[in-house]
Formats: structure tokens, sequence, C-alpha cells
């Protein structure tokens, strides 16, 4: 039989324990026909057959993010991009340019700014944006996204001045300099309009251009509203769905999706509705995830589960009934240790084969580990949350040595068997799989949970793969599965750790469609 598509001349790395790596690889009709050396591979080329030589570069499993929020993220990347300016001078040319586009009185809205990249290094004040958007609220977001900047008619529109919150910076004489910190960003954030579902359309269209360029062939969209869904729908009917779409939504908007057409496996083209998330909890940022014993940074506070369990448990018996996956979102120890019981009493009332899951599962210890194991829960992980929890929400002080030993412990849930799941929490992370991948392998704090290339690997292709009970038709590179491929620069395995990020995605290659490249 001859290939439509052959790959040529390339290191395969291919997720699969009984042929780790290979040479070439052969598609037709969308799935993989053969994988082997050039000499196999080569007896499927035939008339019609299209070969590509790689010269050496790397082919993995199409790459798939568990965690992403698409409509956010097409969002941002519509605001002003202010990451490379060097000057407040130079902000304020931007802010100016992008006002003579905007409608007066329409919002603009900047991100990346960083006072130490900043010639003045100093923070941008409201007198600064003032200078050039008298006439529009404007609100731009430091690189961190814990700080942002607003003009006077923002602060207005805000009610910044009846406001007596922390985070609402002044000045010696008293008066309002601009800077936002913290839950002081809120004020302003939820004064800004929703985007119209015409608007979201067009910000995801965008958004799975940026996710392709990724290397990524298959996302786990987290929706927040349930605009987001009319909007799925949308894109849906309109083939905008580029890559393979499993959708996961609240718990709260479960009465309104089960009702829909498109249910668990019965998804039209690349869309799916998989399961729902219940909220067992918050962030250890804002100090809401459920823990068993006090912060360390606030003795008298150790959050609280954010419904009781037993409203949980009824919910996730209804989701499981009715046939979707049940995700939790649990951070602390306490909020893990319900998840789990929870989870125990589901597949025990309702007989249920879906895979659980639980988002985060941050705070554990050896005991919720071996829980973990026992019952099969797969656990979803974002490696750059894992990285700011640490370098920028102080985990350290904020749970204490002994606690944060236990944060997010990646190598020491691999070693006990528990399936672990990686995505980008994009737009609050960068959208980049070879930075997570390298944040996982190069681990600062307690490096002992470091995990391996290729387990990071794993974590978002075979493993990512049976989260979503789809590892028998993508995940590896074996014959009869999808032809879901990511064209990689370099070699993971043969380039310094630190240096991971550096790889650049030649090629995203969907069902065998390539959907964009860089090769000539």
């Amino acid at each position: 039989m001859s290939a439509d598509l052959v790959l040529l001349d390339g290191k395969v790395i291919t997720m699969n324990p009984n042929q780790p790596t290979a040479e070439a690889v052969a598609i037709k009709n969308g799935k993989i026909l053969q994988v082997g050396n050039k000499e196999t591979v080569g007896k499927t080329i035939g008339k019609a057959t299209k070969t590509m030589c790689l010269n050496g570069k790397t082919i993995i499993p199409g790459l798939i993010d568990t965690h992403i929020h698409v409509a956010d993220f097409g969002r941002i990347l519509s605001w002003l991009n202010l990451e490379s300016v060097e000057s407040i001078k130079k902000l304020q040319d931007s802010l100016n340019q992008r006002v003579k586009e905007t409608l007066k009185g329409k919002w603009i809205i900047g991100r990346g700014w960083n006072e130490k990249c900043l010639a003045e290094k100093r923070f941008p004040t409201c007198f600064d944006l003032d200078e050039v958007s008298p006439d529009n609220p404007v609100v731009l977001y430091h690189a961190s996204g814990q700080i942002c900047i607003v003009n006077s008619q923002a602060a207005e529109l805000a009610g910044i001045a009846n406001q007596s919150c922390d985070g609402i910076e002044k000045n010696q004489v008293g008066q309002f300099t601009g800077i936002l910190r913290d839950e002081a960003t809120n004020l302003v954030w939820n004064v800004i309009p929703t985007p119209t579902e015409e608007e979201l359309v067009m910000a995801t269209t965008l958004a799975f251009k940026k996710i392709v360029q990724a290397g990524i062939t298959s996302i786990h969209w987290l929706i927040l509203s349930r605009i987001e869904i009319a909007v799925i729908q949308k894109l849906n009917e309109q083939n905008k769905l580029s890559i393979k779409v499993n959708v996961f939504a609240p718990a709260n908007l479960f009465d309104e999706i089960s009702k829909l057409p498109l249910k668990q496996n019965s998804g039209k083209g690349n869309l799916q509705f998989c399961g729902f998330i219940i909220f067992a909890d918050g962030y250890l940022a804002s100090r809401t995830a459920a823990l068993s014993q006090p912060y360390s940074d606030c003795p008298n506070e150790k959050g609280k589960l954010l419904c009781p369990q037993k409203e949980m448990a009824k919910m996730a018996a209804k989701i499981t009934e009715a046939g979707f996956q049940l995700v939790i979102h649990a951070v602390g120890d306490k909020a893990v240790d319900a998840a789990l019981s929870i989870i125990q009493e589901t597949n025990a009332t309702t007989n249920s084969l879906m895979r659980c899951r639980i988002e985060q599962g941050a705070v554990l210890n050896r005991k919720l580990i071996e829980r973990l194991s026992k019952q099969h829960v797969v656990v979803s992980a974002q490696p750059c949350v894992v990285a700011s929890e640490f370098s920028v929400w102080s985990a350290v002080d904020r749970l204490g040595p002994k606690r944060a030993k236990w944060l997010f412990p990646l190598k020491s849930l691999v070693e006990a068997g528990v399936m672990v799941i990686g995505g980008s929490d994009c737009p609050m992370e960068p959208l980049n799989p070879m930075l997570s991948i390298q944040e996982a392998v190069t681990r600062e704090p307690y490096p002992q949970e470091r995990v391996t290339v290729i387990e990071a690997f794993q974590m978002y292709t075979i493993n990512a793969a049976y989260a979503s009970l789809e590892e028998n038709i993508k995940g590896s590179i074996e014959v009869g599965k999808l032809a879901d491929l990511t064209i990689l620069s370099n070699n993971p395995q043969g380039v310094e750790t630190d240096k991971i990020i550096d790889i650049a995605v030649e090629m995203t290659v969907l069902g065998g469609r390539v959907i964009y490249t860089k090769i000539s």
C-alpha cells in the first residue's frame, strides 16, 4: 500500500515502549501506515506519495495541552503588547498609536511592561497615561500580571476614589498614582465590558493560529463562562477549529451543556464535550486553597472547601451518570483528600468507567500520593505554574519548607505510578510547550522532583491522550494511530536541559495534513 506522505531522515521519538525510536514515518488516510527505518518505510513510497526529508529533525507525537483557556488567550493577543518597550516615552508612543486606532470611550488594554526594562527604572503612572489617553479608559498590566497601571478615566469608572482595599497605591500627598496591586487589580477588571460573541470568535480564531504554531494538535479547553459555549459551537459550525478540541466546563453549567447534542464521544469534527469541573477550593496565592493546617505566613487562615463535601459528591454522581468525565479542581491537601473521597464514592456507586482527574493536585503528601495511585486518578499539572508558585508567589513562605517539599511533587507522582498530564494554563502562563517541559526537567526548588525529558514529553503526549480516553488513537507514533505529529528543530534528549526552550517547532501535522510549517 502506497503512502500519502512519507517523512524520512528524522529522529522519531514514538512514546511507544515497544519501539521507542525510529527514523521515518509513512502516513495514509490520516493515520500512521508505517514506522521504522528508511528502508522499511521507503517501501510505502509510490508514484503519488509526497516525501519530505527532515535532515535529522525530530518527530514526536502531536503535543496535547491539557489546560488552556482559549477565549482569554485570544483576548490577550488583541491587547497592546508592551513587552519590548524600553522607556516610559516608548510606552506612551505605543499607547498613543493605539489611541489613534480606537474609538473615543473604548477601553484600551495592554500587557507586558516591566519597570526593570524601562530606562527610567520606575513604574509608569496615571499621569503618564493621561498625557496621551485623555478620552479612553486604559489599563496596562505588568509582565507578572500582579500589577496594573490605569489612567484617570479607568480609575473613575472603577470607582477607585471610593475604595479602601489594600493594593491601591498613593503618593506622599495622598494622590492615587494609577498603580493597583494584587487583589486591587480586580477593581478595574470587573468594570471592563465583556466581549461580544463576535469579538470572542475573532479572538479565539487568532488564538488557534498561535496554538498550531506551538506544535499543539489537541487541547483540553477549560471554559470559564456561558458565552464560550456559543463561541465554541460557532467555531465548529464554521470549521474554524483547526485542531482537536476537548471541552471541559464548570459544573455549574452542567444543566445547560448536558442538553446540547454534542456529548461525550459524539462530537462533530474536531469538537468533543468531555467533562465537568467541580471546584473544591481556590488557590495558594490568595490563600483560598483548603489546607489541613494553617498557612505558615498567616497562622489564622487555612482556607476552606468551596462547597460542602456532600454537595460535591452529589454533583460528581450526576456528572458521571450522564457519561461525562469528572474533574475536580483541588489545590490544598484538605481539598485533595476530599476530592479523592468523592471520586472513590462516585466510582463505587455509579460503576463509572470514566477516568477521573484532579486539576492541580498541588499540596500533597505521601499518603495522598498512595491514594492517587491506588484509585488510578489522573493528576493535571502545569509546570510553568509550578515555577511561578515558588518564584512569584513565595510558596516556601506560604507553606513552610516541610510542606513546600510536597508542592507539585511530579517525580514522586510518576514513580508512584500516577498518570500525570501537562498543560500551560495559558494565558495565565506562556503557551510554549518547550518552556513547560524545560521547567519540569530543570526545577530548581526541591530538584528531587525533576522529571526526565521523556517523562515530561509523556505528560504532553501519551499521558494526555490517556486522560481523555484517547490513548488508542493518538499520543504515540504507532501503526494505525492518527497521524498527529510535531516536528522539532532538535532532539530534546540531545541538548542541555536548560536549552530545551530554544528548540523550535518546524511543522505541525494533524491527521496527516500539514497545518503549519517552517520547512521549505
